[in-house]
């Protein structure tokens, strides 16, 4: 990418998008477009068009995604798999008729199968059933892939999909009902201080093991993937940090500064029992993580207590 190419992120107001816009600024690119969900309506055909047909984007992120934590995907799985189909089909066809150089579609780990070897590397892809408790989104995200991979395979469409382990970071969602897990125990913790709570409750045994990636190592490896990797096989970003959900939240206790009992509900789900990546094939391509847990926690618990009145 040129420092003057016309550069389209889906879905900038979100927690991957906005960290690929700071990215993109802070590597001096400067011609940008975004578009809010009221400016834009990325589930109809007709409005994303009409969208491509002005701007002309030469690279595109496809960041935009209907994303949620389990009781989010449980409650609504027709909402995840009918709009994040609608999305991708949408800006990819789009991409692909006004001629953008390359799209990058963001995936989801959770793409592969609920019984996975571990660490799961890219060729487990498609190899088994999926976990049941976000399956219409992991569907919806599969189709995004295999359209990316099959425009690619008809028309040399430059597309790649670029699959990352569990996120957390600045601008996410830090919904304690429907979040993701970080960014709802963030919230949960901090709320049971300021309140004096003697205990709070958490779903499941605590006993599944994650990575998590900070959200600003994800845009820099995306930048990177944009100008060094050209094909829509599945590439895994990762990081070596896997930890259990239990010890995850006494490092977010620790940091928030709540002092009280956590209690685990062991007659909630806790979805997939292990979640780690494989990604030598990037590290082989000369990119590495920066952030450790620690550092992206601290940065993302002082990000949210800088910016409580838009959760309150």
């Amino acid at each position: 990418m040129n420092k003057n190419d016309k550069i389209y992120i889906a879905g900038h107001t979100g927690l991957v998008g906005s960290a690929i816009l700071r990215e993109l600024k802070k590597q001096g690119f400067n011609n940008i477009i975004l578009k809010t969900r009221r400016e834009l309506n990325l589930t109809n055909q007709f409005d994303v068009n009409r969208f491509f047909d002005i701007e002309r984007p030469d690279y595109v992120f496809l960041c935009a995604a209907k994303v949620g934590g389990i009781n989010y995907n449980k409650l609504y799985p027709a909402d995840f798999i009918t709009e994040n189909l609608q999305i991708e089909t949408n800006i990819i066809k789009s991409s692909f008729d006004y001629k953008v150089k390359k799209l990058l579609n963001l995936g989801s780990i959770c793409i592969f199968p609920k019984m996975c070897p571990q660490p799961i590397k890219e060729e487990y892809f498609m190899t088994g059933p999926l976990e049941p408790t976000n399956e219409a989104y992991a569907i919806a995200k599969i189709a995004g892939v295999i359209m990316c991979q099959k425009y690619t395979q008809q028309y040399g469409f430059n597309a790649i999909n670029v699959m990352p382990v569990n996120l957390f970071g600045i601008e996410d969602r830090f919904n304690v009902e429907h979040g993701h897990v970080i960014p709802g125990l963030i919230n949960k913790f901090t709320i049971a201080k300021e309140n004096s709570e003697d205990s709070i409750i958490c779903w499941g045994t605590g006993t599944p093991t994650r990575e998590f990636m900070f959200s600003d190592d994800l845009a820099n490896a995306c930048l990177f993937l944009m100008e060094n990797y050209n094909s829509s096989d599945i590439i895994n970003v990762g990081i070596d940090n896997e930890i259990t959900i239990k010890d995850l939240a006494e490092k977010i206790k620790k940091f928030v500064g709540f002092n009280g009992e956590i209690i685990w509900d062991t007659t909630k789900p806790d979805g997939q029992p292990r979640r780690t990546v494989c990604y030598d094939k990037l590290l082989k391509l000369g990119w590495k993580p920066k952030y450790s847990l620690d550092e992206g926690l601290k940065l993302t618990i002082n990000w949210f207590n800088n910016n409580r009145e838009k959760f309150k």
